[in-house]
């Protein structure tokens, strides 16, 4: 059993779904209870693929076996600085390399844009997202934008 990590469209059908299980899962912690069908059509909706497509960013999807199981994107903040967005593992597969798959891929891609270094914030409740972030070298840094949801801010360099 391993890993394969690839660009995807955002839009294909099994890139879909992960969004839809990435956003169920964020959304059902913060509210503190399940994302109805209604809440999470609606998020996605509001949830372009701005910047998640080359020159301006990437997005992959993650494969166990076969079995689509995980996805993450990339976008650029500027010449030298990428952004990690929605990134995800099912919970059924975490601890079986993944995430770091996951971030293996969007580093390489983020190289090959001209990032020298990636940022990315996330929430406080996402306690195996900022554990997954500072196994792979992202360390915790002050605040670089002011999102509704971001509680820590993390950067990598890659140079």
């Amino acid at each position: 059993m391993n890993w394969t990590v690839a660009p995807e469209s955002f839009a294909t059908p099994e890139a879909a779904e992960l969004r839809r299980a990435y956003l169920a899962e964020v959304a059902g912690r913060y509210w503190g209870r399940p994302a109805t069908d209604a809440e999470l059509d609606q998020g996605l909706a509001e949830d372009p693929a701005d910047g998640l497509v080359r020159p301006t960013g990437e997005f992959v999807v993650g494969r166990y076996d076969g079995r689509p199981g995980a996805c993450a994107g990339l976008r650029m903040l500027d010449a030298g600085t990428a952004e990690l967005t929605r990134v995800y593992v099912r919970p059924e597969l975490r601890g079986t390399g993944g995430g770091g798959a996951l971030l293996a891929a969007l580093e390489e891609a983020a190289r090959s844009l001209g990032a020298e270094r990636i940022r990315l914030d996330t929430r406080t409740d996402l306690v195996e997202a900022r554990g997954l972030y500072a196994k792979h070298g992202y360390a915790e840094i002050p605040a670089y934008n002011s999102g509704p949801y971001a509680e820590h801010w993390f950067e990598k360099r890659l140079v």
